[in-house]
C-alpha cells in the first residue's frame, strides 16, 4: 500500500504544483508562448483522422486571439466554419484538472473524444485518473470551468 501510494503522489504532484502556477494566470485558451493553441496541432485531425496531426504555419487562422494551425487548408477551413466544433472542450486545459476544480495545461498527445468533443488532460498518467470515470469528470469540470475561467 505504502508503495502504491508513493507513486500515486509522484505521479499527482507535479501536477498539482502545475495547478499552482496557473492559478493566477489562466487565458481563455491554453497555447505556447509561441500563442500557438494545441502546441500547433490540428483540431480537426482528432476527427477527422482520429490522432494528433501537427499543423503548419502556411495553414494557420487566428481565433480567439490565438493561432491555430492546421494540417491542411481543408482542416483549416473547417475549423473556421464551426470553431467551437473542434477547439478543445476547457479551452485546451486539463479536463481532469478542470473536474478537479484547477486549470493546467492540456497535452495534444494526451486526448480523448466523447461526444464529439474533444478533451485534453496534463499528460497519460493523470489521464489515467480521468478515464476512470469520465462522465462523472466531464460533469465536474463542466460545473468548475465557469467559475476557474472568469
Amino acid at each position: 500500500m505504502t508503495t502504491k501510494r508513493s507513486l500515486l503522489g509522484a505521479m499527482v504532484l507535479p501536477f498539482l504544483l502545475a495547478a499552482a502556477l496557473f492559478a493566477q494566470t489562466a487565458p481563455a485558451i491554453y497555447t505556447t508562448k509561441a500563442n500557438l493553441a494545441l502546441s500547433g496541432y490540428d483540431a480537426v485531425s482528432y476527427f477527422k483522422d482520429g490522432k494528433p496531426v501537427a499543423g503548419k504555419p502556411e495553414f494557420s487562422y487566428k481565433w480567439m486571439d490565438v493561432t491555430w494551425r492546421f494540417s491542411s487548408a481543408e482542416n483549416r477551413d473547417a475549423f473556421k466554419d464551426a470553431p467551437e466544433k473542434y477547439a478543445p472542450q476547457y479551452g485546451g486545459y486539463c479536463a481532469f484538472g478542470t473536474s478537479q476544480g484547477h486549470l493546467v495545461p492540456g497535452d495534444p498527445q494526451a486526448w480523448k473524444v466523447v461526444d464529439d468533443k474533444l478533451y485534453l488532460n496534463y499528460n497519460k498518467d493523470v489521464q489515467k485518473f480521468w478515464l476512470q470515470d469520465v462522465p462523472g469528470n466531464i460533469q465536474k469540470a463542466d460545473e468548475n470551468y465557469p467559475k476557474l475561467h472568469k
